[in-house]
């Protein structure tokens, strides 16, 4: 058998005074602390008011002392929450008493990956308790809760028995040769196939969804100088966060806002006015509104409806990275006497609106939402990671391979089968190296 783990222990409440402050210990020692700190051992579960004890025995505060056995605890070890009121110098000198009493400070996130080594927590369901802290949004809050309560993690362990069962079938055939193949055999392993693909695809537009919530869409305002992109930027914040005057190239570099449509995060970046430089400051906001956009997830080539389709216009149009999602958008139709309006031409959306009186700006935010992948109906979304998406689309991938090539053959019919299953697996953490996981809890709070 191994060494116990160490006793660890922070403030796991957010930095700052508030009403209430918590010190959190897990590991074997949490007993020991709570008798030294509070006088006694709390009964488990149950909320106990205590008096608690900082550095050379003094009373520092007192409060609720709760303490959780192992293994029926948040970490699966012992654990004592101390909780005080919330003044950062009363709960440094609580945690200080902890390290005193043989605890070391915890590490970003530690609390969760014990929770996830102790198999109290999957690495899906302990990625959750981070979106859930960092959720923009009430739909991503609770987007992020269902992945906490396990609802992803079960639709993953649902595709990985179904695999199994194949797997197991397939490997038979392997290993009973002489045994001739019945071909109703063979068609039910690719009804088996079938059905798999198809709850694994619908899977896959769930999560995608649900990474929509959690990451949003980052879009760049380009365009000529004075065309009405800071307008157009208020406008869409509902405030005025960027600086309007009728002198060009007033933005000299970014200007960000992060606005909610429909519960997805849309992050707005208005950028320099394109044109020949005046300056060496303007020269460096232009390069970098080049940067901005070739990182964007979408941009908006904003022009001048009185204006409109002039050669500067033609020469930013060509130079936009191939495949962005691009509109190209009309704004000061107030002023030219235009209609608002929306028009496709091939895969180019045009739209005509005003971010003066805000005519025709619906449907520009209808737009971003279309582009971001966002579904009119988001119940039963769970939140998902841009490694969740890359583990699906690999099963995918080996899954397809499968049946378009590889099923005649079972050895490679069943090798496929065993990659798909290891890549859903790593989304559990069922496959999952040292690396990975230490980079996924280093994101952590501490304390949590």
């Amino acid at each position: 058998m191994g060494a116990r783990p160490d006793t660890i222990a922070a403030i796991a409440t957010a930095p700052g005074r508030g009403g209430i402050g918590i010190v959190r210990v897990s590991g074997a020692l949490a007993g020991d602390v709570a008798r030294a700190v509070t006088g006694g051992l709390p009964p488990p579960r149950r909320a106990t008011f205590a008096r608690f004890a900082g550095p050379g025995g003094a009373l520092v505060d007192e409060g609720i002392a709760l303490y959780f056995p192992a293994p029926r605890s948040y970490t699966g070890e012992d654990v004592l929450e101390l909780q005080g009121h919330g003044g950062p110098v009363v709960l440094r000198e609580i945690l200080r008493r902890c390290v005193e009493l043989g605890a070391r400070l915890a590490e970003p996130g530690e609390f969760t990956r014990r929770a996830f080594l102790n198999d109290r927590l999957d690495l899906a369901q302990a990625e959750g308790v981070a979106d859930l802290i960092d959720a923009a949004s009430a739909e991503a809050a609770r987007g992020a809760a269902r992945s906490l309560a396990g609802e992803f993690s079960a639709r993953i362990e649902s595709l990985v028995a179904s695999l199994t069962r194949l797997r197991m079938h397939v490997e038979a055939c392997i290993d009973f040769p002489e045994e001739e193949i019945d071909p109703a055999d063979r068609e039910s392993q690719r009804e088996a196939l079938a059905a798999i693909r198809a709850d694994l695809a619908h899977l896959l537009e769930e999560a995608a969804q649900g990474a929509v919530l959690r990451e949003g869409l980052t879009v760049v305002l380009a365009g000529r100088p004075n065309v009405g992109k800071s307008s157009l930027l208020n406008r869409l914040a509902g405030e005025d966060v960027a600086i309007v005057t009728p002198v060009a190239g007033t933005t000299r570099d970014y200007v960000r806002a992060t606005i909610l449509l429909e519960g997805v995060p849309i992050h707005l970046i208005d950028t320099a006015g394109l044109r020949d430089a005046g300056d060496e400051v303007e020269r460096i906001g232009i390069a970098r509104t080049w940067e901005a956009i070739g990182k964007a997830g979408a941009a908006m080539l904003v022009t001048d409806a009185g204006h409109a389709g002039s050669e500067e216009d033609a020469r930013i149009l060509e130079r936009m990275p191939r495949g962005l999602p691009l509109a190209r958008v009309t704004n000061k139709i107030d002023l030219a006497g235009l209609a608002p309006g929306r028009e496709f031409h091939g895969t180019e959306v045009r739209l005509r609106l005003s971010a003066k009186t805000g005519e025709g700006v619906a449907a520009l935010r209808a737009w971003l939402l279309e582009v971001a992948g966002w579904r009119p109906s988001s119940e039963g979304v769970f939140l998902a990671r841009e490694r969740h998406l890359v583990a699906l689309r690999e099963a995918a991938a080996r899954l397809q391979d499968a049946a378009e090539e590889n099923i005649q053959v079972f050895e490679l019919f069943a090798e496929d089968l065993r990659l798909a299953q290891q890549s859903l697996g790593a989304i559990t953490g069922e496959v999952t190296a040292d690396e990975l996981l230490g980079q996924i809890f280093s994101r952590f709070c501490i304390g949590k």
